[in-house]
């Protein structure tokens, strides 16, 4: 599960996860925790913010706690000061068998003092944390999404406030948990304005990182949503970035495999009723037919096919390469659509590809004698969750002193040969795996590499040689007589 932190090494987690846990507490305290739960589909957006005291002087490391409920839906996590853009460093301590929760560390970037504050704003994106309810629907019938999640946030410090608010995209919110019996508050529980419904105040909540409060305090909340877009899973993720230098280019290529994890469609198609739908403007919310991918600027010869074939109806709308270095958000747009409506349930796979000038991408350095080249992770599709990628960067040919730099660590990498054609020996290949990426995850992986003046002279050694094979052997071929009989 790839996450913006840094991973530690095994004997930190036992050496320094009892003590983190146990002394946290005496560090810190928070004046108040206010959490905001954006809903969706197949991404849920969480953002904490934690109003925080140091009880001491020189306290510079604030733990985080996950649940294990949380944890288990989280991909992607960063931290920073309200205010700032820039990201604090996180350390991840693993699993705490005695508390039962995920702890994590975040240093401000300067300590402070006996009664010195910080807000420090947490973001985390769930996947897989919603499902559809009910988890049939017909092609007329409305899509619903149910989402759960656990009622108090954990933290090892004694909190002094606390709320939780989760706002739909829809104001039709059909249900929501009321929990009864709930410590810490003499007001309501929960109260709904609109689209968005909040649990608390709670006040004078102690340190809640343990078992105990998990077994007796922790509640269950969920809310029932009406949803009105298509629920998007890649459920697996083949991305092939080859870099050839005697063309100067760069081919991507990813092959997709798209699921619908909306409701399950109810009964037949009825191409009828699509028609219906399209004329009035009303399509199916758990229907989805297409999307507009944003790619980089350059891009040109753009393929796009699935299992039939070519599929005529996109439409790319590229720009031309912009400098590098520079500041720019401009994006080629690739207007595609499927060759058929993606109900609920339903799966599409399809290939699609580009090709970019190399020089968008790679650099020199003359001091070392490597080749840089920056190729990016995924080309995200909106709103979706990649269950399952492998990325593969297939360097020239005689490509020597190879080192790659992920923007985050991957579930496994390896080294490979492949070999195409007019290959001699192979081409060195760089495979990563990761799991459950989201937009957030749309960084850049970055390769060094040297290509020795022979290795240029490899591939046209190798064309030459081959055609002057084939003569040699047409050659010989005219001056052997296979004739049984001479005329």
């Amino acid at each position: 599960m790839a996450r913006h932190w840094r991973a530690s090494l095994s004997f930190l987690i036992f050496v320094f996860a009892l003590p983190l846990c146990t002394s946290a507490a005496n560090s810190f305290e928070n004046t108040a925790i206010v959490r905001t739960v954006e809903l969706g589909g197949a991404l849920v957006h969480v953002t904490t913010t934690y109003a925080v005291k140091a009880l001491e002087d020189g306290s510079s490391v604030y733990t985080l706690a996950l649940g294990e409920q949380e944890h288990a839906h989280t991909s992607w996590l960063e931290a920073k000061l309200k205010g700032q853009s820039a990201l604090l460093p996180l350390e991840d301590f693993g699993y705490h068998p005695e508390s039962g929760v995920y702890l994590y560390t975040v240093e401000l970037p300067k300590s402070l003092d006996a009664n010195g504050t910080a807000n420090l704003v947490v973001e985390t994106v769930q996947t897989h944390a919603t499902f559809p309810w009910p988890q049939e629907a017909s092609q007329k019938d409305p899509q619903s999404l149910k989402y759960s999640t656990e009622l108090f946030v954990l933290s090892p410090y004694k909190t002094a406030v606390q709320r939780t608010k989760i706002r739909s995209p829809n104001p039709q919110v059909h249900s929501f948990t009321e929990p009864e019996t709930i410590d810490f508050t003499t007001d309501s529980v929960v109260t709904k304005s609109g689209a968005t419904i909040t649990y608390g105040p709670f006040y004078e909540i102690p340190p809640s990182a343990t078992q105990d409060f998990v077994d007796t305090k922790q509640k269950q909340i969920s809310v029932h949503y009406a949803y009105d877009h298509p629920v998007l899973e890649v459920t697996k993720l083949e991305r092939t970035a080859e870099i050839s230098h005697w063309g100067a280019n760069l081919n991507i290529e990813n092959n997709i495999h798209l699921h619908n994890a909306g409701p399950s469609l109810k009964g037949h198609f009825s191409r009828l009723e699509l028609q219906t739908q399209a004329y009035f403007g009303r399509p199916a919310p758990h229907m989805f037919s297409g999307v507009n991918l944003l790619l980089p600027p350059g891009v040109h010869s753009a393929y796009y096919y699935d299992l039939v074939g070519n599929v005529s109806t996109s439409h790319l709308r590229p720009i031309p390469s912009v400098p590098k270095g520079a500041n720019s958000n401009a994006h080629s747009v690739l207007e595609l659509r499927t060759r058929y409506p993606v109900m609920g349930g339903w799966n599409y796979s399809f290939t699609l590809g580009w090709d970019s000038p190399l020089e968008d991408y790679a650099g020199y350095d003359k001091s070392t004698g490597k080749y840089i080249v920056g190729i990016p992770l995924i080309t995200s599709v909106p709103t979706s969750v990649v269950n399952e990628a492998e990325i593969k960067i297939i360097l020239p040919e005689g490509a020597t002193d190879i080192d790659y730099f992920a923007p985050f660590p991957a579930l496994s990498e390896s080294m490979s040969t492949h070999i195409t054609y007019l290959d001699t020996i192979g081409r060195p290949k760089i495979t990563l795996k990761y799991r459950d990426l989201t937009d957030k995850h749309a960084g850049t992986i970055y390769v060094t590499y040297k290509v020795p003046f022979r290795a240029h002279l490899q591939k046209p050694l190798a064309v030459a040689t081959a055609f002057i094979s084939v003569f040699v052997v047409a050659l010989a071929w005219k001056r052997v007589d296979v004739r049984i009989r001479r005329k």
